[in-house]
């Protein structure tokens, strides 16, 4: 099911999940009253700030590696953190994607 965003009269988001088609123009949110569907939130691309840093896995490099990947990164001008373990820590969706191309990677499934 699609989620659906609402803003507040302070300007916060509120995520809900509906049916396609059946999502209210607006909800109530008990005390903090009502809110209206935003479709301008709805329709961004780069995903939310939940869960960034992110450290991905998918793009590491063997541990004995990490110092390497980190100096490929620094000369390419993305300057990106590596854990102990190998793996990039991406700081944003924007920071992600530019790593990822000064390796040559693509990520079909980003929609950035």
């Amino acid at each position: 099911m699609p989620v659906y965003c609402y803003q507040d009269q302070d300007g916060f988001i509120h995520e809900k999940v509906y049916p396609m088609g059946e999502a209210p123009k607006s909800i109530f949110l008990g005390a903090r009253g009502t809110a209206r569907r935003c479709f301008g939130a709805e329709t961004k691309s780069v995903p939310s700030q939940k869960g960034w840093p992110l450290e991905c896995l998918a793009s590491g490099v063997n541990a004995k590696d990490r110092k390497e990947l980190e100096k490929t990164f620094r000369d390419a001008g993305v300057p990106t953190d590596v854990s102990k373990d190998g793996n990039p820590i991406y700081r944003d969706a924007n920071h992600r994607k530019k790593a990822l191309k000064a390796r040559g990677f693509v990520d079909k499934s980003a929609y950035v």
